[in-house]
């Protein structure tokens, strides 16, 4: 079996996985600093606009122009990865393409985006964004400056160039490829701002709803265009981080009925190519997970421990004949640097999520930060492999 074949058996209800599967997310500068440990620099061939990791400090950037790049090898291919995003999406944000500096300096920069939010990046660690300014606060800006674009066709949203590209390399490869990008609960956030997102959410449900119908209808026709014009992937993700480290953003039952509807329809749409879809979310999503499974999702990504109520051996108990799981391994454990620790810990989740019968992709409860050292990574990783096999 290759790895589509195992990924495949861990995320389609009724397979019968054979292994454990392995995919892991990573801050920007945890392989910069890994280089100077050790890890691997190659050359590269990029395409404009293709992302690639700058020599000066690892941050991600996009090549200004096609050429050949020297950055660190690529983490899927370096650790043996099994499941790999591949670069199928497309640009969300009603006015395409825009992307204005409001402030900068040595250390930091605000730039505008094209739902006219302005947000707050580290220019040399990664970290995210300080939400600064937002200006699609009434439903009027909202259908006047912003919902137009959304309705127009515009094929340079996507760079086929690039995903033809990436999507030819991950199918050589033989992983499990898999297409996503955030949806509308994160797109809201980084378009309304929290506080008039979380107000409107009581105050106005119809403008949240035209929102959601909006980009749902957006969504389905931007995707069905990537599947005509580069090919199908394996599986889709969703990145939607509904909540902090005490419980979800709005109650349930906001979620239920303003979030949920649009998700399940996602999903369908998705099943109806036959691709399993992943949910990922951040913060406590305990309080959700009846709402997941309803929903149709196939799997959930990364079940953060630190969070409120985030215990995945109850969530496979409970759920593990309808959902697979992604990630749940205590980053901290890593961040101790202590190979005792870290093969105690590795080996206590992988056997009790085997035990309680789980389909599992090994990984962390959230990206790994460079607070772990390489070593400690590759051994997390060999160790998972010991006990991987079902």
């Amino acid at each position: 079996m290759n790895a589509r074949d195992v990924v495949n058996e861990l995320v389609r209800k009724g397979g019968n996985p054979k292994r454990m599967g392995l995919t892991e997310g990573f801050w920007t500068d945890t392989i910069f600093k890994w280089v100077k440990q050790g890890y691997p620099t190659q050359r590269v061939y990029k395409l404009k606009d293709e992302a690639f990791r700058r020599d000066e400090d690892g941050m991600m950037d996009v090549a200004p122009e096609d050429g050949w790049y020297v950055e660190p090898e690529q983490p899927w291919r370096h650790f043996g990865f099994d499941m790999v995003g591949g670069a199928g999406r497309f640009d969300l944000w009603p006015i395409r393409g825009y992307s204005e500096v409001v402030e900068e300096n040595d250390q930091w920069v605000i730039r505008r985006n094209g739902a006219g939010a302005s947000l707050k990046y580290w220019k040399h660690k990664m970290g995210t964004p300080e939400h600064i300014d937002f200006r699609m606060t009434s439903r009027e800006v909202w259908e006047r400056d912003y919902k137009p674009f959304l309705l127009e066709w515009d094929a340079e949203r996507v760079n086929l160039k690039l995903a033809r590209k990436s999507y030819a390399e991950l199918k050589e490869a033989g992983v499990w490829q898999h297409f996503g990008q955030m949806f509308i609960w994160e797109i809201m956030r980084q378009s309304l701002g929290d506080v008039t997102l979380y107000t409107s959410l009581l105050t106005d449900p119809d403008w949240i709803h035209d929102i959601n119908r909006t980009y749902t209808v957006f969504f389905k026709r931007y995707y069905t265009y990537i599947f005509e014009q580069v090919g199908l992937p394996d599986g889709m993700w969703l990145f939607e981080d509904m909540g902090y480290n005490a419980g979800l953003f709005a109650s349930p039952k906001t979620f239920e009925k303003l979030i949920f509807p649009y998700y399940r329809e996602m999903v369908d749409f998705f099943h109806a190519y036959n691709l399993p879809v992943i949910l990922h979310s951040c913060g406590s999503v305990a309080q959700a997970m009846p709402l997941i499974v309803d929903a149709g999702f196939d799997a959930l990504n990364p079940m953060e421990r630190k969070a409120k109520g985030n215990d995945p051996f109850a969530f496979a108990e409970k759920y593990g004949d309808r959902l697979a799981f992604v990630g749940g391994l205590d980053i901290r454990h890593l961040e101790s640097n202590d190979k005792d620790v870290v093969k105690r810990e590795v080996v206590n989740y992988v056997e009790g999520m085997k035990s309680r019968g789980a389909r599992l992709v090994f990984a962390v409860d959230h990206s790994v930060p460079p607070t772990v050292d390489y070593d400690t990574y590759r051994y997390a990783v060999d160790v998972y492999r010991e006990h991987m096999w079902y």
